[in-house]
């Protein structure tokens, strides 16, 4: 098992607001496999363990416990207005640390 693999797959999926069935079909396994890499019960195949890098936005060095830089939280502005994205902008850099 990877050293904290588990913990950062779930914390992952939980960021991206996705279901252990949703990662599974994005990935064309049963959501039992996806289950078992949360758990450190299963050890995702180099092909999976890129798709899952892929998908959540992050490295394979950050899944693996080569790197500790966590991956940028990205959002989905696909269905928002123009004025929308503004707002949200806006109320990042209001909030956002100087």
């Amino acid at each position: 098992m990877i050293k904290d693999l588990p913990l950062k797959l779930k914390e992952l999926r939980t960021l991206s607001n996705l279901s252990q069935k949703d990662v599974a079909h994005k990935l064309n396994v049963s959501p039992s496999i996806i289950s078992g890499y949360e758990t450190g019960e299963r050890t995702p195949s180099l092909e999976n363990l890129l798709a899952l890098s892929y998908l959540y936005k992050c490295t394979t060095d950050y899944l693996l416990g080569k790197t500790n830089s966590t991956p940028k939280i990205t959002l989905d502005t696909d269905n928002l207005t123009t004025e929308q994205i503004h707002a949200l902008q806006s109320l990042i850099k209001t909030i956002k640390p100087h």
